[in-house]
């Protein structure tokens, strides 16, 4: 609940062939965005009372990779940024302050076939990217967001309550070696195209108590899926090994961050319409805004006794009761 975070970096030694920027901390940045408050002393502080148990907790400033007010220095050629959203509960919509491209080359679960230019795109907690970014112009610019509301309380689902705040500035550093200066035309990722052609269906529906309960206390009855808060003695349900299942997951009052331990998913539609570009590549972790659908395939196997989690990745609702456990076998 009080969002520590780190990162494992898992390589098969060839970035170089993929022309993509591999020099850590110069031209590859691993950037972990998390939103915290401090107190007047300078301590960092978690606030848990009503709203943030409610709506999960949202900071008021900035921390990348740990530290506040940081500058990323960086070559005058091509950055790769590892992102990786840390926070408890807020949801990114990242952009450049000079609007021009990312370029997004891997999602969760890897690499994309092709750099997908974007102008713009949503980062919730648990989800990763990975993006390029063009200095060659010699130009610096910041990376930020637009300040979501996510609240079950104010009734504005999948809303904005306006202005960017600066997630972290780029200043180039033109001692810095510049290695790679241009952008790869292809990658060796492969979109997923999974064929759900007679798979079993299965439902869930992310959901939030309203009300005095949920006010007066903070027992795992405020949040549930499918109507069953989490209980650890309990297997909500099994599935044979490397089957293929169409998930469709509803979220309830507010935008829910799903997460699938164990599996990396497709996701066919997003309320009905094709997934949004960040989302279509391999998945394990899909913002809920209304409705997703998604194709899972169980390729890992998982005991009764060690069972994988299904959850919110918004850390009150997910310690308030909102995951469930599956076997694969």
């Amino acid at each position: 609940m009080f969002g520590l975070a780190g990162v494992l970096h898992v390589t098969d030694g060839s970035d170089d062939s993929r022309g993509l920027p591999s020099t850590y901390g110069v031209d590859d940045l691993t950037l972990v965005l998390q939103d915290r408050q401090f107190n007047w002393r300078g301590r960092m502080t978690y606030d848990s009372g009503m709203h943030e148990a409610m709506n999960g907790f949202v900071g008021d400033t900035m921390v990348v990779n740990g530290q506040i007010g940081a500058t990323a220095a960086v070559p005058q050629g091509i950055v790769r940024c590892r992102l990786v959203n840390g926070s408890n509960a807020r949801i990114y919509q990242l952009s450049l302050s000079d609007n021009r491209p990312m370029h997004l080359i891997a999602t969760d679960g890897g690499y994309l076939d092709r750099p997908v230019a974007l102008n713009a795109f949503f980062l919730a907690p648990g989800e990763r990217a990975e993006v390029l970014v063009d200095f060659t112009s010699g130009t610096n610019c910041s990376l930020v967001s637009e300040n979501i509301a996510n609240s079950a309380m104010g009734g504005m689902m999948g809303g904005r309550s306006g202005g960017q705040f600066v997630v972290l500035p780029f200043a180039i550093d033109t001692t810095l070696p510049t290695r790679i200066d241009g952008l790869p035309d292809s990658l060796d990722g492969a979109l997923p195209n999974l064929d759900i052609t007679g798979a079993s269906v299965r439902g869930f529906s992310l959901d939030m108590s309203m009300g005095m309960g949920m006010m007066m206390t903070r027992s795992n009855e405020q949040f549930s899926i499918n109507n069953a808060a989490f209980d650890e003695s309990a297997l909500n349900f099994a599935v044979a090994h490397n089957s293929l299942e169409r998930w469709i997951v509803q979220g309830d009052l507010m935008m829910h961050p799903f997460h699938i331990h164990g599996v990396r998913f497709q996701v066919l539609s997003e309320n009905g319409q094709r997934p949004r570009p960040e989302n279509r590549g391999w998945k394990d972790t899909v913002l809920v805004n209304g409705q997703v659908e998604l194709a899972v395939r169980f390729e890992k196997l998982a005991s009764r006794s060690a069972p994988y989690m299904y959850h919110c990745h918004i850390l009150e609702h997910e310690d308030g009761g909102m995951m469930g456990q599956f076997s694969v076998s």
